[in-house]
């Protein structure tokens, strides 16, 4: 690799770690590119050259982010492991990408979406390509939880938007008394079962 190639790389690379810092500290009310810059140590002006904005940059957050967590979740969902066993690695990932601030910054840029029409497009791109994943395993696990009424697309569909409330109810802190996670691994409980068939 050309050594500009590298360094431009290294540059989009700091800036984009930088925002994620600055997402899961402060929010995206309080995020700016300039927070941005001095956190990486870089000018603003290698925001504009880079990603064009503020918004490109969040944009450029959110697919790195989204395509390894989607590489290692269908990586997870590909072994053959009972469907019970890959949702509750499922739900240990859940937990790991509170941790990591990943759930953060993707409930900021639903939250941007609302109003920005651009920044709802990615996020929806994002989304969809974890609901064409989960309906492959929902298809996958049809013929043994015959949920004849649903297809897989609408099981997908279900799926998904339980784990996205759960992120919402843990980055709100109604942890505790809604019990979120504690359901969801509940619900893999009920997998087990109909799985092994007691």
């Amino acid at each position: 690799m050309a050594p500009e190639r590298a360094r431009s790389r290294r540059t989009r690379g700091e800036l984009v770690a930088a925002t994620v810092a600055c997402l899961v500290e402060r929010g995206y009310g309080q995020l700016s590119t300039r927070a941005v810059a001095e956190r990486a140590g870089l000018p603003v002006s290698q925001i504009h050259y880079h990603f064009g904005g503020k918004e490109g940059l969040l944009l450029a957050v959110l697919d790195q982010q989204n395509a390894q967590l989607l590489d290692r979740q269908r990586a997870m969902y590909g072994t053959q492991l009972p469907l019970w066993k890959r949702w509750a690695q499922a739900c240990d990932y859940l937990e790991e990408d509170l941790a990591s601030g990943y759930v953060r910054v993707l409930q900021e840029l639903i939250a941007v979406g609302w109003s920005d029409t651009a920044v709802a497009d990615e996020v929806g791109r994002q989304l969809r390509g974890w609901v064409q994943l989960l309906t492959e395993v929902a298809d996958e696990a049809a013929e043994v939880l015959r949920f004849d009424a649903l297809t897989p697309q609408h099981v997908a569909t279900l799926v998904g938007c339980l784990f996205l409330g759960a992120e919402e109810v843990e980055l709100l802190g109604l942890g505790a008394p809604l019990q979120a996670i504690d359901a969801l691994r509940a619900l893999g409980e009920l997998l087990r079962r109909v799985e092994e068939g007691s």
